[in-house]
């Protein structure tokens, strides 16, 4: 395991700390609560989605783990429901997470543990990744293969940045 970054972000409001990890395991301490893929094609471009949500826009595909769900099973959902890529999930590889631990008590509505994981697989698809649409009914409006600077043009100072970084140097 190899310790990337530590950073806070505003989506959280508790105090907090996000431990930015590079790691073949997920934690055993703490529960995984989301799954994200970050999808990578022949040409080394990545695949995005939009979000029409207030406070949300170009992302890479993932979303919560529902009850009885496996995280890898939640990011192959998540990856076709939002991009219309239908990976089976054992094309999807760990590459490692957000470790999120709130530092001080959190507000009853805040609705996690105190201490979470927040799961990303990497994937390569061959060749230059096809068209993608999103499901119908879902919260994703589209889905676009991005060059590296366009990523971080459209997504911004996410914190999963140094696990892309890395997966692109190809350090994971």
């Amino acid at each position: 395991m190899t310790l990337l970054a530590s950073v806070t972000v505003p989506w959280i409001a508790p105090r907090h700390r996000v431990d930015v990890l590079l790691t073949g395991a997920l934690p055993g301490d703490r529960p995984v609560t989301s799954a994200f893929v970050l999808a990578v094609d022949g040409a080394g471009r990545t695949l995005l989605t939009r979000v029409e949500r207030p406070g949300r826009s170009w992302e890479v595909p993932g979303g919560h783990v529902e009850p009885g769900e496996t995280p890898v099973r939640a990011a192959a959902r998540e990856l076709a429901e939002e991009t219309g890529l239908v990976l089976p999930p054992g094309r999807l590889r760990l590459l490692g997470g957000l470790a999120i631990t709130l530092l001080e008590d959190a507000p009853a509505a805040y609705g996690y543990p105190p201490r979470t994981f927040m799961a990303f697989y990497a994937a390569r698809v061959d060749g230059d990744g096809a068209p993608t649409r999103p499901a119908a009914g879902f919260e994703a409006a589209e889905a676009a293969w991005a060059g590296r600077a366009d990523v971080a043009a459209r997504c911004g100072p996410q914190p999963w940045l140094p696990l892309y970084e890395a997966l692109l140097a190809g350090t994971s």
